[in-house]
């Protein structure tokens, strides 16, 4: 059975390419070898390799299991935190409920209740 591969949006494909060299200046500061920093992620030097190009082919847990190495995990936590956007379209749906006005029946016989 044949993979289906999706074709990348020119946006989509420099985000994966800036994400890529990212990852490797930040190998490159932590002054780690990429032989090293792939052994430690359980995958081989040609996918660390591919993930630092941007390859939009590599999963996402490889790219995740790189910057466990790098030790910078912390920053997925930040995507899509703050979905203003979404948070707005959300709030659009939100019903607007009114309440309805109080007879004065009802509240008589609620403050008799209180009051006995």
């Amino acid at each position: 059975m044949s993979r289906k591969t999706t074709i990348q949006l020119p946006p989509v494909q420099r985000l994966l390419k800036n994400l890529g060299e990212n990852i490797r200046l930040a190998r490159l500061r932590r002054k780690f070898s990429a032989t090293l920093i792939a052994e430690r992620a359980g995958m081989a030097r040609n996918t660390l390799r591919a993930i630092e190009r941007g390859d939009p082919s590599v999963t996402l847990g490889a790219y995740i299991n790189i910057l466990h190495c790098l030790g910078l995990e912390k920053d997925l936590s930040l995507i899509a935190r703050d979905d203003v956007l979404g948070r707005k379209l959300q709030d659009l749906k939100l019903p607007i409920r009114t309440r309805a006005p109080k007879s004065k029946r009802a509240c008589h016989a609620s403050k008799a209740r209180y009051h006995e």
